[in-house]
């Protein structure tokens, strides 16, 4: 009878494979499936993954929807070829309109719109996760409005939503709830870290960055002149605490501001501005991370003469920005060469794009994971 191989070179050749063939070979016997779905198989595999070419994991539109009635996603590969070449699509399992909170390790987070479910997606494993109801929203408030944010803590190899829920404008007295939901756990929980008093949110649909074990949003509260001033909020999730980082001083006064929002940046912060008196896009990076005088404006563009505006959708892995131009043509500009790419991809007002790694996360979740 053939013996299987011993357990560390089954790893070394496992892991290069591609993730159908993994999946596969958990079938070949109990020893196999046993190592396949082992943590530490997993991590191993996710950290070779990342060594791979980059993919970028975008929501296809509308248009793209209809013969299935779901969202639309593909991986297209983000190498050195002058287009990128789409490496696979899938469609979200569940019918509905869904805001994806984020992105990490190869999990997709989506909350469905107007409501307060959750979703934890791996496509590529065709795992999917529903959330509990978290125990703050419609069911206690009758008018809430929440940031939301998804990341990983390294600390405890988890991975965590965070709910920051503020009541309305007419209960604005009202500490604003923070809310972690923990893979770990199954659980929804409250914390006692809140953010600093009076705090007030940019934009709640903004989805947070993720950087550094914490999440960033825009956020604003009064100084001690009573003026208010823009910063960005962090929740450490590991720590599961709130600090600060000061903006570039012309970001920090609301009124030189239409709207501003936080991106990751290689392994720091950027921040896309969009002017008021004249129609511009501005882009800063934190050279050093919670660095604030190393804010450093990159990017920055007028409208053209028919008033079109180019639209920063995300950042590459390489710290390019993915630009949406005239009639959703995508293109990537190096922010430190300004060397332009057309990436021969079209999308719309509805494309979302995000950097995405090949992951085996959720497949070792039987008992919350239900495949499809």
């Amino acid at each position: 009878m053939w013996d299987s191989p011993p357990p560390e070179i089954l790893t070394f050749v496992l892991i290069r494979l591609p993730i159908k063939s993994i999946i596969t070979c958990t079938s070949v016997s109990k020893t196999w499936k046993s190592i396949i779905q082992n943590p530490s198989f997993i991590s191993i595999h996710l950290h070779h993954s990342k060594n791979k070419h980059p993919l970028l994991l975008f929501r296809l539109p509308p248009s793209e929807h209809r013969v299935s009635g779901k969202e639309l996603y593909a991986l297209y590969c983000d190498n050195n070829n002058p287009d990128l070449y789409e490496h696979t699509r899938f469609d979200f399992p569940l019918s509905g309109t869904f805001r994806v909170v984020g992105t990490c390790n190869g999990l997709v987070c989506f909350t469905m719109k107007f409501t307060d479910r959750f979703f934890f997606w791996n496509p590529l494993v065709r795992k999917l996760v529903i959330l509990p109801t978290p125990s703050v929203g419609l069911r206690t408030l009758r008018f809430y409005n929440p940031s939301i944010g998804f990341g990983f803590d390294p600390k405890t190899d988890d991975y965590k939503v965070v709910r920051i829920v503020s009541a309305s404008e007419s209960e604005s007295s009202k500490v604003p709830k923070v809310e972690v939901y923990s893979l770990a756990t199954a659980q929804w929980r409250v914390v006692t870290a809140v953010p600093p008093t009076g705090t007030a949110f940019a934009d709640r649909c903004d989805p947070h960055a993720f950087v550094n074990g914490a999440l960033h949003c825009v956020a604003s509260k009064n100084n001690i002149d009573n003026e208010i001033l823009n910063f960005i909020l962090v929740f450490d999730l590991g720590d599961e605490v709130f600090r600060e980082i000061a903006m570039p001083k012309p970001l920090d006064n609301p009124e030189n501001l239409v709207g501003v929002s936080v991106s990751a940046y290689r392994n720091s912060l950027a921040l896309i501005q969009w002017g008021v008196s004249i129609r511009c896009v501005d882009i800063w990076v934190m050279k050093w991370y919670a660095v604030a005088s190393s804010w450093t404006k990159m990017f920055s563009t007028l409208a053209d003469q028919g008033g079109f505006l180019p639209r920063p959708i995300g950042f590459k892995k390489t710290g390019e920005v993915l630009l949406e131009m005239h009639k959703g043509q995508f293109v990537s500009r190096d922010l430190e060469t300004q060397q332009i790419k057309d990436l021969r991809t079209i999308g719309d007002k509805f494309t979302f794009v995000d950097s995405y790694v090949e992951s085996l996360v959720l497949l070792n979740k039987p008992n919350c994971a239900f495949a499809y």
